[in-house]
C-alpha cells in the first residue's frame, strides 16, 4: 500500500487545498492530509487544530481512502511512522517551488525513505491561499468561490467575527 501525505496548516482549508488531495488520493492508495502546526505562525492561526481537522473530515468524506491526522514534530519523522513513500505538495507559482524545494530536500535528508512529489495547481487556483481567503473573508467579500461548500460558512463566521472585535 502506497501511503503519502499532504502535510499543511490548512487555517482554512481551500478549493486548491481539496484538488490537491483529491488528486493525490486517485494516485496513491492511501492519503494521510496532516494538520501541521506552523510554529512561526502558532499563535496566529484562526482555527483550532481540532476544527481544521473537521473542516478537512467534512470536506473529504467522500474520499474513501483519505484520513485526516495532526501532527506537531518533524514531518520526516511522521512519515517514518507512518511508511509514507512521499508527502505530496501543491505548488501554485515558480515563487512556492524555491521553498517547497528546500524542504523537500530537508525531509530526504531526515528521513531517506521518502520522496517528495510535487503537484501543480489548477490554474484557477493559482493565486488561493487561506491568507488570501482570510482577508477578503475580513472585508466583507464572498469567499464561496473559494472554499468548499461544506465549512464556507464557518469560515465566514469565525473571520469576521474576529474582524468586528
Amino acid at each position: 500500500m502506497r501511503t503519502v501525505i499532504c502535510p499543511g496548516s490548512f487555517d482554512p482549508i481551500t478549493l486548491g487545498h481539496l484538488d490537491i488531495i483529491t488528486r493525490s488520493s486517485k494516485l496513491f492508495d492511501r492519503v494521510i492530509v496532516l494538520v501541521m502546526t506552523n510554529h512561526l505562525k502558532k499563535n496566529n492561526y484562526s482555527f483550532t487544530a481540532e476544527e481544521r481537522i473537521e473542516m478537512i473530515k467534512l470536506c473529504t468524506k467522500n474520499l474513501s481512502n483519505v484520513e485526516v491526522d495532526t501532527y506537531d514534530g518533524l514531518l520526516a519523522d511522521y512519515a517514518r511512522q507512518k511508511n509514507a513513500v512521499a508527502i505530496v505538495k501543491g505548488l501554485r507559482a515558480v515563487s512556492d517551488f524555491e521553498y517547497e524545494f528546500q524542504q523537500a530536500l530537508i525531509n530526504k535528508e531526515l528521513n531517506g525513505d521518502v520522496d517528495t512529489v510535487f503537484v501543480t495547481t489548477r490554474a484557477e487556483n493559482m493565486y488561493l491561499s487561506s491568507s488570501v481567503v482570510k482577508h477578503i473573508c475580513s472585508l466583507g467579500a464572498d469567499i464561496s468561490n473559494f472554499v468548499p461548500p461544506e465549512v464556507c460558512e464557518k469560515i465566514i463566521q469565525r473571520i469576521r467575527r474576529g474582524v468586528e472585535k
